[in-house]
Protein backbone atom coordinates (compact mmCIF):
# COMPACT_ATOMS: atom_id res chain seq x y z
CA UNK A 1 0.00 0.00 0.00
CA UNK A 2 1.35 3.57 -0.68
CA UNK A 3 1.11 6.44 1.13
CA UNK A 4 -1.64 7.74 -0.86
CA UNK A 5 -4.00 4.73 -0.60
CA UNK A 6 -2.60 4.76 3.16
CA UNK A 7 -4.14 8.69 3.67
CA UNK A 8 -7.52 7.85 1.48
CA UNK A 9 -8.34 4.65 4.05
CA UNK A 10 -6.98 7.14 7.11
CA UNK A 11 -9.41 9.76 5.62
CA UNK A 12 -12.27 7.50 5.23
CA UNK A 13 -11.56 6.04 8.74
CA UNK A 14 -11.34 9.22 10.31
CA UNK A 15 -15.41 9.15 11.18
CA UNK A 16 -16.03 7.40 14.74
CA UNK A 17 -19.11 5.80 13.23
CA UNK A 18 -17.25 4.66 10.05
CA UNK A 19 -14.56 2.70 13.28
CA UNK A 20 -17.86 1.41 14.91
CA UNK A 21 -18.84 -0.18 11.67
CA UNK A 22 -15.74 -2.04 11.16
CA UNK A 23 -15.87 -3.47 14.55
CA UNK A 24 -19.29 -4.66 14.20
CA UNK A 25 -18.10 -6.38 11.01
CA UNK A 26 -15.17 -8.27 12.63
CA UNK A 27 -17.24 -10.19 13.93
CA UNK A 28 -18.63 -11.20 10.84
CA UNK A 29 -20.97 -10.38 7.87
CA UNK A 30 -24.03 -8.14 8.69
CA UNK A 31 -26.76 -6.92 6.43
CA UNK A 32 -27.79 -2.89 6.38
CA UNK A 33 -30.62 -3.74 8.45
CA UNK A 34 -28.79 -5.18 11.05
CA UNK A 35 -26.32 -2.28 11.07
CA UNK A 36 -28.57 -0.08 11.33
CA UNK A 37 -30.45 -1.47 14.45
CA UNK A 38 -26.79 -0.36 16.14
CA UNK A 39 -26.79 3.58 15.27
CA UNK A 40 -29.11 6.12 15.65
CA UNK A 41 -29.02 7.64 12.20
CA UNK A 42 -30.89 7.49 9.14
CA UNK A 43 -30.96 5.12 6.27
CA UNK A 44 -29.54 7.45 3.90
CA UNK A 45 -26.88 8.65 6.45
CA UNK A 46 -25.56 4.61 6.78
CA UNK A 47 -26.03 4.48 3.31
CA UNK A 48 -23.60 7.49 3.06
CA UNK A 49 -20.80 5.82 5.39
CA UNK A 50 -21.20 1.96 4.03
CA UNK A 51 -20.71 3.93 0.33
CA UNK A 52 -17.34 5.46 1.91
CA UNK A 53 -16.59 2.11 3.54
CA UNK A 54 -16.92 0.46 -0.15
CA UNK A 55 -15.17 3.16 -1.98
CA UNK A 56 -11.74 2.42 0.26
CA UNK A 57 -12.36 -1.33 -0.07
CA UNK A 58 -12.61 -1.84 3.03
CA UNK A 59 -15.93 -3.50 3.36
CA UNK A 60 -16.86 -5.90 0.65
CA UNK A 61 -21.02 -5.80 -0.33
CA UNK A 62 -23.61 -7.97 -2.33
CA UNK A 63 -26.98 -8.37 -2.40
CA UNK A 64 -28.81 -11.38 -0.65
CA UNK A 65 -32.40 -11.19 -1.98
CA UNK A 66 -33.27 -7.84 -1.14
CA UNK A 67 -31.00 -7.57 1.68
CA UNK A 68 -27.39 -5.78 1.35
CA UNK A 69 -25.03 -7.75 2.75
CA UNK A 70 -21.71 -6.20 4.47
CA UNK A 71 -18.21 -8.14 5.23
CA UNK A 72 -14.87 -6.64 5.77
CA UNK A 73 -12.42 -6.71 2.53
CA UNK A 74 -9.82 -9.83 4.36
CA UNK A 75 -7.16 -9.06 1.78
CA UNK A 76 -7.22 -5.06 2.51
CA UNK A 77 -7.46 -5.97 6.56
CA UNK A 78 -4.02 -8.06 5.99
CA UNK A 79 -2.91 -5.16 3.91
CA UNK A 80 -3.85 -2.72 7.28
CA UNK A 81 -1.42 -5.49 9.55
CA UNK A 82 1.03 -4.36 7.08
CA UNK A 83 0.50 -1.20 7.69
CA UNK A 84 0.47 -0.88 10.87
CA UNK A 85 4.29 -3.05 11.23
CA UNK A 86 5.64 -0.37 9.06
CA UNK A 87 4.62 2.69 10.50
CA UNK A 88 4.35 2.03 14.48
CA UNK A 89 7.15 -0.64 14.77
CA UNK A 90 10.77 -0.06 14.04
CA UNK A 91 11.97 -1.85 11.32
CA UNK A 92 14.98 -2.57 8.57
CA UNK A 93 11.98 -1.57 5.55
CA UNK A 94 11.10 1.70 7.66
CA UNK A 95 11.99 4.84 5.36
CA UNK A 96 14.36 6.17 8.18
CA UNK A 97 16.63 3.19 6.89
CA UNK A 98 16.59 4.38 3.31
CA UNK A 99 19.85 6.63 2.15
CA UNK A 100 16.88 9.08 1.07
CA UNK A 101 16.09 9.84 4.64
CA UNK A 102 17.80 12.23 6.93
CA UNK A 103 20.66 12.09 4.66
CA UNK A 104 22.40 9.59 7.06
CA UNK A 105 21.33 5.78 6.31
CA UNK A 106 21.75 3.45 9.07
Amino acid sequence: MNYEEMAQVFKVLSDKNRIEIIDLLSCGPLCACDILEHFKVSQPTLSHHMKQLVSAGIVQSWKDGKKTMYQLNAEKVEDWRAVHDQLFTAQERCICHSADCCGDAS
